[in-house]
C-alpha cells in the first residue's frame, strides 16, 4: 500500500462515462450532441425545403403552358382566325413559357421553316434553363450531405476513442457506447436529408423533360402554321377548296 492516492477500480468506468456525451434524448438534443457538422446539414434541409416548394409551384402546368391557352392559340392560327400583330398581343397578355416560345416564332412571321424553327429551339432552350433552375443543387445536397454526415460521424468516434486512451479503458465496450451512439447522428442526418433530396431530383428533372417535349411539339406545330412554306400550303389548300366549291 503507498501513500498516494489512487482510484480504486471498479470507479474507473464511471470516470470515463463522465468524460463522454451522455446519449441523447429528444431529437433537439440529439441534433445538439451531433456537433458543429450538424450546421450545414441543417441549413441543406432548410433549403430543399425551400426549393422543394418553389419548384412544386414554378412547374405547375398552368404556369409553363397552359392547355386551355395553347389549344386555343394554335386553332386559331390554323383557322386563320390571327394576324401576326394581334398573335403577338397574345402572346404578351399570356406570362407563360410556351407564350415566349410562340412570340419568338411569331417575330419570324413568314420566313423560311429553318429561320422559324432556330428561333423557337433557341427561346425553347432558355425556357428549358429556366425550368431547370436548382434542380443543380438539389443534386449537390444530394451528394454533399451523407458526406457531411460521414464527416461528423469520423470526427465523433475520433473523439470518442480519445476518450477512452487517456482514461485507460482500452477494450471496454460499453465505454464506446455513448460516444459512438452520439457521432452516428450526423450520418444518420445527413441520410435523412440525402435520400429526400435524391427522390427530389428525379422527379422534378423527369416533370421538366416532360415540359420541354410539350413545349418543344407545341414550337414545331407553330413552325409549321407561320413559317413561308406552312403559310403557302395552307393558302394553297384554300384555293383548291375554294375552286371545287365554284365549280
Amino acid at each position: 500500500m503507498t501513500g498516494g492516492f489512487c482510484m480504486p477500480t471498479s470507479f474507473l468506468p464511471l470516470a470515463v462515462a463522465a468524460t463522454l456525451p451522455a446519449p441523447a434524448s429528444s431529437l433537439f438534443e440529439m441534433l445538439l450532441a451531433g456537433g458543429p457538422l450538424m450546421i450545414p446539414i441543417v441549413l441543406a434541409s432548410f433549403v430543399l425545403l425551400l426549393i422543394t416548394f418553389e419548384r412544386l409551384f414554378s412547374l405547375r402546368r398552368r404556369r409553363v403552358a397552359p392547355r386551355l391557352f395553347v389549344e386555343r392559340f394554335l386553332l386559331q392560327l390554323r383557322e386563320g382566325a390571327l394576324d401576326r400583330n394581334e398573335a403577338l398581343r397574345r402572346c404578351d397578355e399570356e406570362s407563360s413559357l410556351v407564350a415566349r416560345v410562340f412570340t419568338a416564332g411569331l417575330r419570324k412571321w413568314g420566313k423560311s421553316a429553318v429561320e422559324v424553327e432556330q428561333a423557337v429551339l433557341d427561346e425553347g432552350e432558355r425556357a428549358g434553363n429556366v425550368l431547370r433552375r436548382y434542380l443543380r443543387v438539389i443534386h449537390g445536397i444530394s451528394t454533399v450531405s451523407p458526406l457531411l454526415g460521414l464527416a461528423g460521424t469520423v470526427w465523433g468516434m475520433m473523439n470518442a476513442f480519445n476518450v477512452i486512451a487517456t482514461n485507460s479503458a482500452m477494450g471496454r465496450a460499453e465505454m464506446l457506447a455513448g460516444g459512438i451512439s452520439v457521432a452516428l447522428v450526423t450520418t444518420a442526418s445527413g441520410l435523412m436529408v440525402a435520400i429526400p433530396a435524391m427522390v427530389l431530383h428525379m422527379f422534378f428533372a423527369g416533370r421538366v423533360d416532360s415540359l420541354i417535349m410539350e413545349i418543344d411539339a407545341h414550337g414545331q406545330e407553330l413552325v409549321h402554321l407561320v413559317s413561308a412554306e406552312g403559310l403557302e400550303e395552307r393558302k394553297t389548300g384554300r384555293s383548291t377548296v375554294f375552286r371545287r366549291k365554284a365549280a
